[in-house]
């Protein structure tokens, strides 16, 4: 089963819309996916999605409290079903205090079964819910996790329950301390958590043309200490549209959704974008590293075939075999 933390602690990496479409990948690969949405924040992966219409209700049932065992419902309740095929647990406000919410609980439990707090299984909450409880490895084929990017509850529990990692990162000074210190939280976090944390792979995204980007890209793809399957190109335009069409880079080039000024306004529409190779480029690239993931990390079976239905335009089949033949042959 595929289960990945997209994670990164540097903003800017597009964190978020890379969870977005690596799920869409891994559905179109004929993977049941489920995104679990940890990060409290506007402008998560909720949003993008447009799920979660009961977000800021404080009463409504949440994924808070099926992790701290106090459910209002069904777990399956939770789940909603996006445009493209997704899964997806949502956000919700409650997620903000976790940590105090949790603290009240590990309280309340540690005095009645007299036991000590550094006793209290803290970060094995969601393990227990999604894999113990819920069973979801019977369900879906590969479940991911954008978590919120602060060290905390929230994390270790969702690293401790998916055990994988994917890390974005920005080819710049900033991002290579970044990766210092992502091998250091891993580090941290397997001697704290007592587990094996696989990092499946370095992605640098948002990589320009300049010599400093292209030295940094260097450097990435020629360390042997992870793999670097792929680097995503500075496609500003390609992920901001992907808010304004409320789902992935391929419904983003599929719909060709554009945002444009109109009589002085700022304007976001289908069927206005221009099919740019570039852009197809970047989603050969976003289902390559799907592919990875699920093949090279988690050995499964996957279909390397990404068939584009681009609105009013030519369609394009990408064969992930192709470029294997040929870089075989070369």
């Amino acid at each position: 089963m595929i289960t990945t933390v997209i994670y990164s602690e540097s903003g800017g990496t597009y964190k978020t819309t890379m969870t977005a479409n690596l799920a869409v990948a891994l559905e179109r690969m004929g993977q049941n996916t489920l995104v679990i949405d940890l990060d409290p924040q506007e402008g998560n992966l909720t949003s993008l999605f447009d799920a979660g219409e009961h977000r800021s209700e404080r009463d409504a049932d949440n994924l808070v409290k099926h992790i701290l065992d106090m459910p209002d419902g069904d777990f399956d309740d939770l789940i909603e079903t996006t445009a493209e095929g997704v899964d997806i647990v949502p956000s919700h406000d409650m997620l903000g205090d976790f940590t105090s919410n949790l603290e009240q609980k590990i309280s309340y439990e540690t005095g009645m079964q007299n036991m000590s707090r550094d006793e209290y299984p803290r970060f094995e909450l969601l393990h227990e819910l999604l894999w113990e409880k819920q069973e979801l490895h019977q369900e879906y084929d590969a479940v991911l996790i954008d978590p919120n990017a602060r060290a905390e509850d929230l994390l270790y529990n969702a690293i401790f329950a998916l055990r994988t990692l994917v890390a974005p990162v920005k080819p710049a000074g900033k991002g290579n301390l970044s990766l210092e210190g992502l091998e250091e939280l891993v580090g941290n976090m397997e001697t704290q958590l007592d587990i094996e944390i696989g990092l499946s792979c370095v992605v640098p995204s948002g990589v320009g043309q300049t010599n400093a980007h292209r030295q940094y890209q260097q450097q990435f793809e020629d360390t042997e200490a992870f793999a670097t399957p792929v680097t995503i190109g500075n496609r500003e335009s390609l992920m901001d549209a992907m808010w304004e069409a409320r789902g992935s880079a391929f419904k983003v080039v599929e719909e060709r959704w554009k945002t444009f000024e109109r009589d002085g306004e700022m304007v976001s529409e289908p069927s206005q974008r221009r099919v740019r190779d570039r852009e197809i480029e970047t989603l050969e690239r976003l289902y390559e590293l799907a592919r990875f993931v699920a093949v090279d990390t988690f050995d499964t079976d996957v279909d390397p075939v990404l068939e584009l239905d681009i609105q009013e335009f030519e369609n394009r089949t990408i064969d992930l075999r192709e470029d294997e033949e040929t870089e075989a042959t070369a």
